[in-house]
Parts: structure tokens; sequence; C-alpha cells
């Protein structure tokens, strides 16, 4: 049996030799690679408990290799080995964060202590999260059972969160022990939306309170205006589908250059771009905003995009509410397109407001659906989380931030809904009229189970527009997702485990909005 799955980074392959028979002889299976492209590559096909990497390479450096390393796989212990005792390499190698380090000509019994040293230390955390969590255990049980407002529910998401990115750190088994409390959280949450949310809706903002959540259309309010109404520089970014996970696993790099007020605000139904982008960028429940642009809005039955007059919508958002700061809107789909926009930072700063939306997550998440190499490499959460880590590290977004930062600029950073990743697929009927969402559908003649969904059959109860007069909508909750009787085997396959959004959810509806201001 093998006891851990070793990965050996050095240019000076044939020298390993005599190691790699050493380890094997130990119990450790040991790969080789003599470059730090090559490293990397394998990372993504394979899981490795240790990577001893050489500092001193031709083409990509130990060090660079190592940045690569953390920035996918922060989790993964890599131990630096060079012919160098230069201090500051060993600083810098430190700074990202080396399980260990080894000078170079190296003991094989320096290397096997080294091993030992960093499992046992895997192991001593396990045992302590193991404990820390089966104490935790029957009062997060307590706490999801106790829920009534929508503050409960951010304090226990967020506690669920902590937890499964502490758990990401090791192979314990109880990642599936909190994987079966957040199925049961999300039921309870289910069941407190279905009790809750149309109330919300026709109380308008005079619901605020413990009984009505901070949602889609007063984020504006709550985060925007305040900035200008004092007349300063705002920077309000979007981030398409960023789950408040996926901020968790960046905010350190967003911590760098600013101090971070984060928060979470509830996503309106359905969890969706058309409604819930639209619904920030205009502060108007879909229902309302359709009555007053009816040229702009989309029935879902048509082809024609449904995101394609937000410009106009903040414009009348501000006039509405009597700010006259002049604003710009950026929509970034490709990294190239953030990197011309950062380059032209100084045209930015001559407007009081600017907003940008990047799509990539959304994109991410599309295209994990339709692509086998993407499942691949985000075939769970953990893997999507560091997925995500990589792209916002290697985005045009960090040097955005810097420049904000750099300026003394204020930024709020949000979202506009989350995902889930979705199981059990449940049988729905529907026209051709029907919409394609596997999180929610609208239509006249509907055929489903009540029991396995939150249906609106009032839609301006909910804000929603109401095409036909027998028109309802239904959401998927927990991590169900919607399927036609026709061939339905095929299409619960298909998209078992993928990354969907529209439905009811704590992913979906409790999502990140940080106010960030710049480090002085």
């Amino acid at each position: 049996m093998v006891k851990a799955r070793l990965l050996w980074v050095d240019d000076e392959i044939d020298l390993l030799k005599p190691y790699i028979l050493f380890l094997e002889e130990k119990g450790y299976g040991t790969q080789c690679v003599n470059n730090g492209r090559d490293a990397i590559e394998l990372c993504r096909s394979q899981r490795f408990d240790i990577v001893f990497l050489d500092e001193q390479m031709p083409g990509l450096s130990g060090l660079d290799t190592l940045v690569e390393l953390h920035s996918s796989y922060p989790g993964m212990p890599v131990v630096m080995v060079t012919k160098s005792e230069d201090e500051g390499i060993m600083n810098r190698a430190i700074g990202k964060k080396i399980a260990d380090y080894l000078i170079k000509p190296v003991n094989p019994n320096q290397v096997l202590m080294s091993i030992k040293k960093i499992l046992e230390q895997d192991e001593r955390m396990t045992e302590v999260l193991t404990q820390e969590y089966h104490d935790l255990f029957n009062l997060l049980i307590g706490e999801i059972e106790d829920c009534r407002t929508p503050d409960d529910w951010i304090s226990v998401y967020k506690k669920l969160v902590l937890w499964e990115l502490r758990l990401d750190q090791t192979q314990s088994p109880l990642r599936e022990m909190l994987a079966v409390q957040k199925a049961e959280a999300n039921r309870l949450f289910a069941k407190f939306i279905r009790k809750n949310y149309e109330q919300w809706i026709i109380g308008g903002t005079d619901g605020f309170g413990p009984d009505r959540p901070v949602l889609s259309t007063d984020l504006f309010e709550r985060f925007v205006f305040p900035s200008v109404d004092k007349g300063e520089k705002l920077f309000f970014i979007l981030i398409d589908n960023f789950r408040f996970d996926q901020w968790q696993v960046v905010k350190d790099v967003v911590g760098e250059c600013f101090t971070c007020r984060e928060d979470i605000y509830f996503s309106i139904l359905p969890t969706a771009t058309p409604y819930a982008r639209n619904a920030v960028f205009s502060g108007l429940m879909p229902r309302r905003l359709s009555e007053m642009f009816p040229d702009c809005w989309v029935d879902e039955s048509e082809d024609e995009g449904k995101n394609l007059h937000e410009e106009l919508f903040i414009k009348s958002h501000l006039e509405r509410h009597g700010r006259k700061c002049n604003f710009s809107y950026h929509k970034i789909n490709r990294s190239l397109e953030g990197e011309k926009l950062v380059a032209r930072f100084a045209e930015l700063e001559k407007y009081d407001l600017n907003l940008l939306v990047f799509n990539f997550i959304d994109l991410l998440s599309h295209a994990r659906t339709e692509s086998r190499m993407i499942r691949e490499l985000a075939p769970d959460e953990s893997a999507y989380r560091s997925l995500t880590r990589s792209w916002f590290l290697h985005s045009p977004l960090p040097a955005l931030l810097a420049k904000i930062a750099e300026k003394g600029y204020k930024a709020v950073l949000t979202t506009d809904h989350g995902s889930i990743r979705v199981k059990k697929g449940v049988k729905v009927l529907g026209d051709r009229e029907t919409g394609v969402n596997l999180r929610y559908k609208v239509g006249k003649n509907l055929g489903y189970d009540p029991k396995r969904v939150f249906d609106i059959i009032r839609p301006e109860n909910a804000g929603l527009p109401s095409p036909n007069m027998s028109t309802r909508y239904i959401f998927a909750v927990n991590d169900d997702f919607f399927v036609y009787p026709n061939n339905y085997n095929h299409y619960q396959s298909y998209y078992e485990d993928s990354f969907q959004h529209g439905g009811v959810s704590m992913e979906e509806m409790m999502i990140p909005v940080i106010f960030l201001e710049p480090r002085l």
C-alpha cells in the first residue's frame, strides 16, 4: 500500500534515481518531471500529497512554479529544494507558504523526515478538525432547526462555508457529514423561502428589519448611494455567478490592497441573470421593470439577449433617486477586454461611478456543463473554488483593484446570484414556450409535483411578469433540477453534478457584497 504520492520537480532528473528507490522502499510512490510547466500540468490530472520543487530550473523557475501551484492548489504542501543558502530566496519561498525547505546536497533521511513531519502535521490537523466539528455538530443542527430570520440563515450559512473551506485541506470523512448537514440546511431553507418570500416582495422596502433581508433591488440604496452622496468616487464591480465560498478563497488577494467589510444579501427569484442582475441595476422588480421598459423586456420564450439594456437601467435608477453623478458601464467577457480597461484607467477616473461586470464565473459554470475537460478540472465544490481562485489571480481584476486602491478610491465587489451543484432530476411538463433553464420554469401549462418545487401561482405577488393570465413560475429546491420526461435518463446523467442557478438554495440566494476601502 502506498503511504503517500509524491511529485519531485528537478531539471537534474537523472540524479534523483537513488532518492526514488529509497522512497519507494519506504512505501512512497514518487513521480518525477524536469520542469515547472510539466509539474503544473501533472497536478491538474493527478493528486499529490507533497511536491518537492527545485528552486533553480531553466525556464519557469522554482519560485514561479510555486506561485502557480499555490494559486491553483493552495492546500498542497510544497517542499523547496535549493543549492543556495541565500536568505532572500528562502524568505520569498517561505512567504509563499512552503511546507518545508531542503538545501542540496540532500540526504535521503532528510527527505524522509520532511515527509513524515508534513504528513503527521496533516494527521494532527485532521484530528483537531474532527474533534472541533464533532463538538459543533449538534450545535449546528440546533441552529439550523431554529432559523427564523434572514440573519439566522446568514449566520448558519457562513458557518457551513467556513467548515467546507477548513475541511478542503483534509481527506477527512467529515466532508461527507458536512455535505449531509448542508443538504438538510438547504431543505429547511427552502421551507423558509416558501413561507416568507412573497411577503418580502409585497412589503417592499418598508419591510426592512429582521423579517426582510437586503434584496437585489436594494443594493444601490445600501452600498452605492451613500458614497455617491458624499461625493466619493466609487467602483462597483459585479462578478456574475459568484458564490460566498468563492469570495472566501480570493479575499486574501483583495485584502492586500483593501480592508474588506463583507456582508451577504439575498438574490431575488429567479436567481438568474435576466432577473437578478437587471433588478440590481434598475432597482426594480422584474414585473415593474417590464412595465416601465416594455421595449427592453424580453420574455423567456424569446431568443433575444436579456441583459442588453443594463446601462439604460442604471441611468434611470440614478435619475429616479435624484442622483446626478456621471457614470461609466463596462461588461468584460474576456481577459483581453479587462486588460485594455486597466490600461485606460485614467479614463475611468473622470467618472464619479464606474460599474464593471465580469462574466467569467458564469461562463465557467456553463462551460463545465458542456465540456468534459472542465468537469474533470472541477469535479466538486472544492475544485470549483480552486479553479475560481486560479482564474481570479490570472484575470485583470487584481491589477484593476490595485489601481483603485493606489488612487485611494473605494469599491463594492458583489454578484447577482450564485449556483448549486445539482444531483436529482425532477420531472416537469411544459409547452414549447417554456424556458430551458434547469432550476426554474415559466409557463402557462406546467405539469409538476407541487411537493417537489416552490411554485408561484400569482406572479404579481413575487414581482414577476405574467405574459398570460395563467402564467406561473416554479423553482427547483435543494439540489434538484428540472428534466422533461422524454429521454429522462440521458438528461439526468448529462446534467448531474453540473453547477446550475435560477432556483432556491443557500448557495444561489445568499450571496456576497463587500465594501472595499483602500489600505493607507
